[in-house]
């Protein structure tokens, strides 16, 4: 069974506000084994969300509109699905006096636009909000033959989410045949995405009833895979069965097997093997130390660092020697060694890590470009160092930095 979430407001079309109810709702859908097909965002135009809404009758069988309920003159919802069902719109007594009950209490005016919140569309169950002014509406009606569920609900997500919870999902599970949705999410750093789906898509698309999904962002591969079945005994195995055969190809690439963050990981690792981690970060800034110190209990087994940005510092805080720098330059495989080597000895951790490079846009030379960047790793026994060129603005240098020492530490612990 699919569904279609359409997100009214011209606001959510301008670069200062995003739809973040239907989060909630597809993870609240998903649990009744339903999925979201589509997602939509429609402006405040009552032509356009009548032909919005007709379209997603046209292709899902349940339609979820969120925003537009409200008292002002381009709060259409209401108008534009009665419109598209060919219904009438009544004012509903009991809606009208909760209204005037609220402004009392309020101890505010009520202005006479306000009373078209009270407004249902004909044949449709109000859903009561307890947080808001704006009333649900659930509709199950036939259109063109087929039986679709409508569903209204105001878009503040201190409204919509509590709505939902205690409104609308009693009724789909009342409604709705029972069904599962199984879910994995497999996750691979540092391999490109055309490489990854050259590698798995032999595999992944013989299963036709597993839908796969890959999703690439700054030397992160994550796979979702999902399925839905009678019940979920069924469509946990088939997600597994392909789970495992695509943690097979994926090799040392793989870091997670069910969601887990890279970070996550290598302090998974730190405590398996009883280690410590200290780094020393230049063109970075710090940005490893703050994934890392973002997972809860991060403290067992991360000790520190510092953010050498200046050459000074370098020597300062992680005894990377001057003449070193001078002979070889600030970012060079040599000072990564050094920040790693000196890092790991100031702070007594079982593992130093050092970065440096250039993250731009500027400082980039013909034999050093914006986006050099080494990464050292190094312990009691040995010292490893790897030179990548990252390409893209700043930001996702180093990003792509952060995630490449991330797992070098990884593998160094693997």
């Amino acid at each position: 069974m699919k569904s279609e979430i359409i997100a009214v407001g011209s606001e959510m079309l301008t670069p200062h506000r995003q739809d973040t109810n239907s989060l909630f709702l597809t993870e609240k859908l998903n649990e009744l084994g339903v999925t979201v097909a589509f997602k939509t965002i429609v402006g405040d135009k009552r032509k356009d969300l009548a032909s919005v809404f007709r379209t997603a009758l046209g292709r899902v069988d349940i339609v979820i509109l969120m925003g537009g309920l409200g008292p002002t003159e381009d709060d259409l919802t209401r108008e534009a699905v009665a419109e598209t069902l060919d219904r009438k719109l009544r004012r509903d007594g009991p809606l009208v006096a909760a209204l005037h009950i609220r402004a009392t209490n309020w101890r505010i005016p009520m202005p006479e636009n306000n009373l078209k919140q009270a407004d249902v569309i004909e044949g449709a169950t109000i859903l009561p909000n307890d947080n808001g002014s704006a009333s649900g509406q659930w509709l199950d009606v036939i259109f063109e033959s087929y039986r679709k569920l409508i569903v209204l609900v105001p878009g503040p997500p201190s409204e919509c989410k509590p709505l939902f919870e205690t409104e609308v999902m009693p009724r789909l599970r009342e409604t709705l045949p029972k069904r599962a949705i199984a879910k994995r999410s497999l996750k691979a750093a540092m391999i490109p995405e055309s490489q990854a789906d050259k590698l798995l898509a032999p595999v992944y698309t013989t299963y036709t009833d597993v839908e796969t999904t890959i999703l690439a962002h700054n030397g992160d591969i994550q796979l979702v895979l999902q399925c839905v079945k009678k019940d979920q005994v069924q469509a946990q195995k088939r997600v597994n069965e392909l789970a495992s055969k695509l943690e097979e190809l994926l090799d040392d690439w793989l870091y997670s097997s069910d969601g887990e963050s890279l970070e996550q990981i290598v302090l998974y690792y730190l405590g398996l093997r009883q280690a410590t981690l200290a780094v020393a970060e230049s063109c970075t800034g710090g940005l490893v130390a703050q994934r890392i110190t973002s997972v809860p209990g991060s403290s067992r087994s991360f000790l520190g660092g510092a953010v050498v940005y200046s050459n000074a510092l370098k020597t300062q805080f992680a005894d990377v020697p001057a003449e070193l720098i001078e002979q070889h330059g600030a970012v060079s495989e040599e000072v990564a060694r050094a920040l790693a080597e000196g890092i790991r000895r100031r702070t007594g951790a079982t593992i130093g890590l050092g970065i440096t490079g250039i993250a731009g846009p500027g400082g980039g030379t013909e034999t050093k470009p914006v986006g050099l960047v080494y990464i050292a790793v190094s312990d009691a026994n040995k010292t490893e160092a790897l030179e990548r060129n990252f390409r893209g603005p700043r930001a996702r240098v180093r990003d792509w930095a952060a995630q490449q020492a991330l797992d070098l530490v990884r593998r160094r612990l693997m």
